[in-house]
């Protein structure tokens, strides 16, 4: 399973937006490059927004390209505008229901989650974390993982859960009860510039 292993931070300031909601990310900085000067960036031309567009989507997700180019051509087989099903197939992994419900507090933490078998769909242990979610599945935790995440759930008091998610904090219970919509991701992007750079 390829998976990114250098500095997280390092990606959130190449991208200008925080990929997870955490101090080390949120926190603002200088909009001067790194080094004692800085160096003045050229305007970006039109390949390098649709570039930064996508990378941002993809270091959100923790998904790599040759992965993240598979959700693209699977969207645009499927009905409807590109973009949003892009969007619904990224929300619906098992990695990011995770994050959305509360139990973690990033991506990494989730797909960790995951791998070492503490999550169940439905009642059957899961150790894919790009497993897709579907309406009316239910996502349970093992109880050896209960304490971990109820002291991540109590250190993000003000984590909003998505109207397509059900969560039962006392039971540590996720359920998709919808499919989200692009509305509901919680950060800006445009997804036609993405699909525009893979055309």
């Amino acid at each position: 399973m390829a998976r990114y292993l250098g500095p997280k931070v390092k990606l959130s300031r190449r991208v200008g937006v925080p990929i997870a909601d955490i101090p080390k990310h949120t926190v603002k900085r200088q909009p001067t490059s790194p080094g004692m000067h800085g160096y003045r960036r050229r305007r970006p031309t039109d390949y390098g927004i649709r570039l930064m567009e996508k990378q941002k989507l993809r270091y959100h997700y923790a998904v790599m390209e040759k992965q993240f180019r598979r959700f693209v051509a699977e969207a645009s087989r499927r009905k409807g505008n590109t973009g949003e099903v892009l969007m619904q197939l990224l929300e619906q992994r098992l990695d990011n229901v995770i994050r959305r419900s509360g139990f973690v507090r990033t991506i990494w933490a989730a797909r960790q989650m995951i791998v070492h078998r503490h999550v169940l769909v439905n009642g059957k242990k899961v150790d894919r974390p790009s497993y897709s979610i579907k309406i009316s599945d239910v996502i349970t935790l093992r109880e050896r993982i209960h304490k971990l995440a109820r002291d991540n759930m109590e250190s993000m008091a003000g984590h909003i859960v998505p109207a397509w998610l059900e969560v039962n904090p006392a039971e540590l219970k996720a359920k998709a009860i919808a499919l989200p919509s692009i509305d509901q991701t919680p950060f800006d992007v445009n997804t036609n510039l993405i699909v525009e750079f893979y055309r």
